[in-house]
């Protein structure tokens, strides 16, 4: 008598956007937030606002293929009454109070190459990290797929390995209530 297969858990629905021209800003975005809720043509807009009388806008890529900067992205979180604090390297990341913050976006350097010859440049890359069903995620728009990091633990390391190459910077995704108590950060 053969016994029934184990029944598996699926694993959750984590919403994941992939790279496209240099609109890394609006895939990180739309993956830490976990549904599409910015286009190239939201994010030229809040360039817009935020340079209205700039004939070159310094919030995006001269070329208009995105490249968008920190302003973009704290805009449009704040559009949507959260807000981007970032993160003061200097901290321990045990300060971090992971539960209290929805994700995180951090800007990284990344390498530019031409097929497969590397050139000695370095740009500038977000990528999105959040916790879906009690698991974090590099949600990066580079991966082919979400990769998971685990708790608390998984995801601290992942932070640390990334803040000990230099250059790289955390924003917090939280409520505008958390920004204003402070509570992201464990103080004792």
């Amino acid at each position: 008598m053969s016994q029934a297969p184990e029944a598996r858990p699926s694993p959750p629905s984590v919403y994941h956007e992939r790279q496209r021209l240099e609109l890394c800003a609006v895939h990180a975005l739309n993956n830490v937030l976990q549904q599409q809720l910015f286009s190239q043509e939201a994010a030229d807009e809040i360039c817009k606002r935020l340079a209205p009388d700039s004939r070159l806008n310094p919030h995006r890529s001269l070329l208009g293929t995105g490249n968008y900067d920190v302003n973009v992205i704290m805009a449009a979180l704040q559009g949507l009454g959260l807000a981007a604090v970032w993160w003061d390297r200097r901290r321990p990341l045990s300060q971090l109070a992971l539960p209290q913050v929805l994700g995180l976006i951090l800007n990284l350097p990344s390498p530019v190459s031409l097929g497969l010859l590397a050139l000695p440049l370095r740009r500038r890359h977000w990528v999105a990290l959040r916790q879906v069903d009690g698991i974090y995620y590099n949600l990066d728009s580079k991966l082919r797929a979400p990769e998971a990091l685990g708790g608390e633990d998984g995801v601290r390391a992942f932070l640390t390995a990334a803040l000990a190459q230099g250059l790289c910077e955390v924003l917090l995704v939280v409520t505008k209530e958390v920004e204003e108590t402070g509570c992201w950060l464990h103080t004792s």
